[in-house]
């Protein structure tokens, strides 16, 4: 199965394809989408949907994993993130490829072991399990370990853990039902 990894971003838009054979994971491509903080927003959005198109239409992934929103002290980087998030999910649906959500913690779970690894434990680690020659840069390794996570972790997920209905589906960890449950309890 080749799973695209998307982490979001409006200057620097990671992503990576990573297939599974077996047990055997094999790095496809990767690579980061730079839009420069001198144009709008508008401009540099335009860029992220042309060249994540352009990947999607090369390597005809069969799944991607992307990034869930997580809450920001900035509300305003916050938003622009939302804006990136928001054209991946769009590119991804033109183009039929199915959504899987992962938030962060859950990826560095899955990748290191435990939720508070940092960026450098996350790239060893993405170097040492896909055999690659050098540490790609940092929003490019994210990527990775994303299509990973999904090859690692969505598909053994339980059905009655997946979240929403459609194409976009938000694996739920373990913290993230308790939080959800907890949350209901609290409305009744």
């Amino acid at each position: 199965m080749l799973v695209l990894g998307v982490d979001p971003g409006t200057r620097y838009l990671g992503w990576g394809l990573v297939n599974r054979t077996g047990t055997k994971l094999e790095t496809i491509d990767y690579g980061v989408i730079v839009a420069r903080e001198t144009l709008h927003l508008a401009e540099r959005l335009v860029i992220i949907e042309r060249e994540l198109a352009a990947v999607i239409e090369r390597h005809r992934p069969e799944a991607s994993a992307v990034e869930a929103l997580f809450y920001s002290k900035d509300p305003q980087a916050a938003a622009k993130l939302g804006h990136a998030r928001g054209v991946v999910l769009l590119v991804l649906a033109r183009q039929r490829v199915p959504v899987f959500e992962y938030p962060p913690a859950r990826v560095k779970r899955t990748i290191a072991g435990r939720g508070q690894a940092d960026k450098r434990q996350i790239a060893l680690m993405m170097q040492a399990m896909l055999g690659l020659p050098e540490l790609p840069r940092a929003d490019a390794t994210d990527a990775l370990a994303l299509a990973v996570t999904h090859l690692r972790v969505g598909q053994l997920a339980d059905p009655r853990l997946i979240v929403g209905t459609g194409m976009a589906r938000s694996v739920e960890g373990p913290r993230e039902r308790l939080l959800r449950l907890a949350s209901a309890a609290r409305k009744r």
